[in-house]
């Protein structure tokens, strides 16, 4: 993939006081270029409990090539393009939720515990042509990893 419509992508996610932040660590890390840097904040909760934000801003368009590639891994991407127009807001970001305990153990999927926030490039910057780059994007790194796979993948109704 030569060109990489994001300015940059953030990833983040919480390690509650009943969680290991090495863990939590090791889920995010999933999505990071190896030796990637993580800034750790920790506060404390209403309940007085720990709670640390773990989170990265990868900026460097050779790692965020790192971070599409995993992303490119997720089987729910058709189900992703479908949805952009509900994932991409007025400021050109994609949001997409991830599975923690998924990518704990090196999968990525759909679900609950992480979080990525893609500024996507778009000129003149508005929604629709975020959604439109975002769309490309993806439909791209899905037809690239089928190819990979050797599999054929079913192209979502636009």
């Amino acid at each position: 993939m030569a060109r990489v419509p994001f300015h940059y992508v953030d990833l983040r996610a919480f390690s509650y006081a009943t969680e290991d932040d090495r863990r939590v660590e090791d889920a995010l890390r999933t999505f990071l270029p190896e030796e990637f840097p993580v800034d750790t904040d920790t506060v404390e909760g209403h309940n007085g409990d720990r709670i640390a934000t773990l989170s990265a801003r990868v900026e460097n368009a050779d790692d965020v090539r790192h971070v599409l590639s995993e992303l490119a891994t997720l089987d729910e991407i058709d189900r992703v393009v479908r949805e952009l127009d509900d994932r991409v807001d007025d400021n050109c970001a994609l949001f997409l939720r991830l599975d923690k305990q998924a990518a704990f153990g090196g999968r990525v999927r759909l679900g609950e515990g992480l979080t990525l926030r893609a500024k996507v490039e778009a000129y003149p910057a508005d929604r629709e042509n975020a959604v439109e780059n975002a769309t490309e994007v993806l439909t791209r790194l899905r037809d690239e990893r089928a190819e990979t796979d050797g599999t054929e993948r079913s192209h979502p109704a636009e």
